[in-house]
């Protein structure tokens, strides 16, 4: 082992103790309780701030749609009735076995 891999084992050692320390000093007897729920209090706000975004999303897709009448593929829309399809030419023949 060199020196550097010394140096980065005795401060990784230092900031495990500093926070035990700080652990203990906060927490008291139940710091392992305190820390999982600290992490469960960081997913919630996580799946909340993803919601949240999510909304925004679907309400500006929303707003764009209907407010500003631009359809989803960049056309804008002229009409609320669906066009007429063609019908089919009567010289197609059909094809035999």
């Amino acid at each position: 082992m060199t020196a550097q891999d010394y140096d980065d084992q005795l401060l990784e050692s230092v900031s495990v103790r500093r926070r035990r320390l700080r652990d203990a000093l906060l927490f008291g007897a139940q710091r392992q309780r305190r820390s999982l729920d600290e992490r469960l209090g960081k997913v919630l706000v996580g799946v909340v701030i993803a919601a949240v975004v999510c909304a925004g999303c679907v309400g500006w897709s929303f707003v764009s749609h209907r407010v500003i009448g631009k359809s989803p593929y960049g056309a804008s829309v002229t009409s609320s009735r669906p066009s007429e399809s063609p019908s089919p030419s009567p010289s197609v023949a059909s094809s035999t076995r």
